[in-house]
């Protein structure tokens, strides 16, 4: 049975294959040395962990696999001031369309007006999808180790470094946790959510993290994090202080309450 992660690749690859056709590389580049406004995402958590202090990267999007629509009236340069306002350290913006409902436009317009070190969220199985996200503004791009194979991984995260964009190298098991302490310069993401089944359990990252102690870079809890005590949970047991929420805070009719006491959890 194809699972939910497959079902994405696959219609990103179809999809890529008329982007390909539409904008060269040429055309890309030329886009890119117009954009002035690029911020640094991962000296944004260093800065932040070298403080002593908790960072929130604060997700942006309108629907997923597993909740559905989850803003009908969805309006991301609102969502993205009210993240700002409430001292997001980062925003993540969903730029992937047909199962998320993103687009990378969402961060060209967002970036004209906040600025806040940006990732595009997203499913990225080519290099070519690096130089185009960055074309559209974004600071940070996305490797899901599960979805490529050790080549791709390769291929993307070099071109990513080449860009002079952050990396989130993201993983889901023990092994893949292993397997990602090669990407040095890469910030490590721990997805509570296993993208083949969507089950969320935080001891994910409680689990994988033991895997992950001798990273240099900054590590981040992803996914489930709904409270205080979830995010005070994670860091108790494993010192991350780095927390990209999405849905939690896109629901919470207090979120600017639940921000600020994910923001304020008790550090040692």
């Amino acid at each position: 049975m194809e699972n939910f992660l497959e079902k994405i690749v696959k219609k990103k690859k179809e999809d890529l294959v008329a982007i390909k056709e539409k904008f060269s590389l040429s055309e890309i580049d030329n886009k890119i040395k117009s954009i002035n406004n690029f911020l640094d995402f991962k000296k944004a958590l260093v800065k932040n962990q070298e403080q002593k202090k908790v960072s929130l990267i604060a997700e942006i999007k309108k629907a997923s696999p597993s909740a559905g629509i989850i803003i009908k009236d969805f309006d991301h340069i609102k969502i993205a001031n009210f993240y700002s306002d409430n001292n997001a350290t980062c925003l993540s913006v969903l730029t992937e369309e047909k199962f998320f409902l993103g687009s990378l436009r969402y961060i060209s317009e967002i970036k004209k007006k906040i600025k806040l070190p940006i990732l595009a969220k997203d499913f990225f199985i080519d290099p070519y999808q690096v130089s185009y996200a960055k074309s559209f503004g974004c600071d940070c791009i996305l490797i899901i180790l599960s979805a490529l194979s050790q080549k791709q991984t390769d291929e993307i995260y070099s071109e990513a470094l080449k860009n002079k964009l952050s990396v989130i190298v993201e993983v889901h098991t023990e092994e893949e946790a292993e397997n990602a302490l090669k990407y040095n310069e890469a910030i490590i993401g721990i997805n509570n959510r296993d993208l083949k089944t969507l089950n969320i359990s935080l001891s994910n990252s409680v689990r994988i993290n033991k895997k992950l102690t001798s990273h240099n870079g900054p590590l981040i809890s992803e996914s489930g994090i709904k409270s205080k005590e979830d995010a005070q949970y994670i860091y108790d047991k494993t010192g991350i202080k780095n927390f990209l929420i999405g849905e939690a805070l896109l629901l919470d009719k207090n979120v600017d309450v639940l921000i600020n006491d994910i923001l304020n959890i008790e550090l040692r």
